[in-house]
């Protein structure tokens, strides 16, 4: 996809997806779809489709529901995700850079991420995998005995992280059976799931699933969710099948402009997961994914929302905030500096409130 300047961005009709009700029947999965239920508006069917054909389109019926802008912004097409800029890249945390066989990502030396699927049930307009999710389904029962005979052939795998696409959107049955012959390699002692389920689709979230997840390595679940809007009482209940089961849940957040990126809607999502027993864990500076700048914000100003949020919010609602370094070097916490060195066991220290302060450690 060649740039193109912007011309018709898809902002949701005044009023639409604001009634609550039953949910839809399905997703929807296509420009004339969103202009049926009224998110878009017809003039802007045509620049749209173009977007749509470049980057796929799919919202779920519960994330329909949602009258939030922040909540729409992320899933709702828009004209300009068409304007590439230079600095933008098809593998922008590179995946493929550390891909020693089909569907795995080995960047630390004792983690792996396994691609189960390349399905979801959303797809994010900010997406780093944008270009990739959809295209080949679940991971081909050759390519996974390839990735367990790579584990086993790296008993410094400590933890195996699903993701995809999502990997709960899995069936029950095929998950059961790769988390069954993941669990029989020593070596492995933590399963981490990667997912949007719980707040996308919390249905998925079966007491058969859950049961699915008692096996001999620990299993983690982190959620990626970017507003408080959508923990609907569904996603809540999703949440507590899973902690009473005695998984742990953390949680992922992209700092979103359009979205998420000030301090008081940041508070209240990370607030409301830790009323749900979700850790915030990361909040994930937006990576250079191709035609994802108008979501985009600079570090300086994401830090000043970190610092804002450290004298409102205790530690346990605070999640690191950091960079993915282009090109697969690596995550690295980027949060503001309250440290400054004045000479040799000299500290100026700058208090939650912009106050300073003298230190010295020797």
């Amino acid at each position: 996809m060649q740039s193109a300047s912007p011309i018709q961005s898809a902002a949701p009709v005044q009023g639409a997806s604001s009634v609550q009700g039953a949910l839809p029947a399905r997703a929807i999965t296509g420009v004339d779809g969103l202009i049926r239920d009224g998110l878009v508006d017809a003039a802007g069917r045509r620049v749209l489709t173009e977007v749509g054909e470049a980057f796929r389109i799919r919202i779920s019926p519960a994330m329909q529901q949602k009258g939030a802008e922040g909540v729409l912004a992320q899933f709702l097409p828009d004209a300009r995700e068409l304007n590439i800029l230079p600095e933008e890249l098809v593998d922008p945390i590179g995946d493929d850079a550390h891909r020693p066989v089909q569907g795995l990502t080995h960047r630390y030396p004792d983690r792996v991420i396994l691609h189960a699927t390349q399905t979801c049930e959303v797809y994010c307009r900010f997406c780093f995998r944008r270009e990739a999710v959809g295209e080949t389904g679940q991971l081909a029962e050759d390519e996974f005995l390839r990735v367990l005979a790579y584990l086993r052939d790296h008993p410094q795998i400590w933890e195996v992280i699903l993701t995809g696409g999502d990997p709960l959107t899995l069936s029950r049955r095929r998950l059961a059976d790769m988390l069954a012959r993941l669990s029989e390699i020593p070596s492995v002692q933590v399963i981490r799931f990667h997912t949007r389920i719980p707040v996308v689709a919390p249905e998925r979230i079966t007491d058969d699933l859950v049961q699915a997840m008692q096996i001999r390595p620990a299993v983690w679940l982190v959620v990626h969710t970017n507003h408080a809007d959508e923990i609907t009482p569904a996603a809540e209940a999703a949440f507590r099948r899973l902690t009473r089961a005695g998984v742990p849940l953390l949680s992922q957040t992209v700092l979103l402009k359009g979205v998420n990126a000030e301090p008081d809607l940041l508070e209240q999502l990370f607030r409301a997961l830790i009323r749900n027993r979700v850790k915030p864990y990361y909040l994930h500076h937006p990576d250079l994914a191709k035609g994802t700048g108008h979501f985009r914000l600079t570090i300086r100003e994401g830090q000043a929302i970190m610092a804002a949020l450290r004298g409102r919010i205790s530690g346990t609602a605070l999640p690191t905030y950091v960079l993915d370094i282009p090109g697969g070097h690596g995550k690295v916490p980027i949060g503001p500096d309250y440290l400054q060195e004045e000479g040799p066991g000299r500290w100026l220290v700058t208090d939650p409130q912009g106050g300073l302060h003298d230190y010295r450690d020797l």
